[in-house]
């Protein structure tokens, strides 16, 4: 059997996206059949729509989405129809050498459903990180779903299942902020505005946010920043430097993406600090720094993938403590859309009108 429903497809480097009919599968072995609820539009998905990614269109786009399991395929034991889950784009695989050596976080081998979604014509689509959410319905691995509590909105759920569980996990997980520490993050888009949520939470003593933008620092102040610096006023390291008596902050986390940003975020951290790369570079971006400097000021310099989050642990723990009021994650949801208004959604993400437009179905 197969399911006829509407969706936001890609189809050339570009090219406004459009909303067209595909034909979803039946769940084979191993995967989930999901009516997806919501879906949020990510600035990732605005790279596979431009090209960025790679060139394998029609892309299937959208991947920040929380729905229900509608049914699932043979062999599969961990969620079942009716349960209500978020869709993560790494399902780890249990098998490879970080997973057997307890670290699936890091797993090597993650999976996706293996059959494809196609266009009416027969065209096979290529699903945005293997998901594929901006869609009536959609197929994944099982491992891609995680079930959480129902009583979570839908469109601040979703949201888990990237930009701000990378941000979040970025302080908590890959960081490892504690009690006390100092904190700066640069960036204050969704990403950088989790992570100030992630360090937060975390305890941080003061939690200092870099943006070029007002209205970015602002909402990072609501997020639980103590302090803010606009770099395009001020020296960002002067700054931080300044705000941590002289010393650096002890975690900098970096939410751009680009070799200035890293550079600051290098030497805005204290001896001995950790640096955090949570923005993700292009190809051709390259980064030149003393080597002595790197020896010199020890410490750790760490990449942030996709939080280190591990979606069974992260996603239930994080939607319980949103259902407690400690975790605010209605405030990353700007705004609640149509699935045929996700072009507009670009054109505010590109202004940097929005936290996250949501698609809700």
């Amino acid at each position: 059997m197969t399911h006829q429903v509407r969706a936001v497809v890609a189809r050339g480097k570009g090219a406004p996206v459009s909303l067209e009919t595909i034909i979803v599968p039946d769940p084979g072995p191993g995967e989930a059949l999901v009516k997806v609820e919501a879906c949020g539009v990510c600035h990732t998905d605005l790279h596979y729509r431009e090209g960025g990614i790679n060139d394998d269109f029609p892309f299937l786009l959208g991947h920040e989405a929380a729905g229900v399991v509608e049914s699932v395929g043979e062999g599969v034991t961990d969620v079942a129809p009716g349960d209500f889950v978020i869709l993560n784009w790494r399902a780890v695989c249990g098998q490879c050498r970080a997973c057997r050596r307890g670290r699936p976080w890091y797993c090597f081998d993650t999976h996706n459903a293996k059959q494809r979604m196609t266009l009416l014509d027969g065209t096979e689509l290529a699903p945005a990180l293997g998901i594929g959410a901006f869609a009536e319905k959609t197929l994944v691995a099982a491992g891609q779903c995680t079930k959480v509590d129902r009583a979570a909105s839908a469109a601040a759920a979703g949201l888990l299942g990237c930009g701000v569980m990378a941000g979040i996990g970025a302080a908590l997980n890959t960081g490892n902020v504690g009690r006390g520490d100092t904190v700066a993050v640069i960036g204050c888009g969704g990403v950088g505005a989790a992570a100030i949520t992630g360090a937060h939470l975390a305890g941080a003593a003061k939690v200092i946010a870099v943006d070029i933008d007002d209205r970015k620092l602002a909402t990072a102040e609501k997020l639980g920043a103590t302090h803010t610096v606009n770099s395009k006023d001020v020296d960002a390291v002067a700054a931080i430097r300044e705000l941590t008596d002289g010393f650096g902050a002890d975690v900098v986390i970096e939410a751009v993406g680009r070799p200035e940003t890293y550079r600051q975020a290098f030497y805005a951290r204290d001896l001995a600090g950790t640096v955090v790369l949570v923005g993700v570079p292009t190809p051709e971006m390259k980064l030149e720094l003393p080597l002595l400097d790197v020896f010199g000021r020890g410490g750790a310099l760490k990449s942030s993938w996709y939080g280190d989050c591990l979606p069974s642990r992260d996603f239930p723990m994080l939607v319980d403590l949103y259902l407690q009021g400690r975790l605010d994650l209605d405030a990353f949801v700007t705004e609640t859309i149509a699935l045929d208004e996700v072009e507009k959604a670009f054109e505010r993400m590109h202004h940097g009108d929005v936290l996250r437009s949501v698609v809700v179905l």
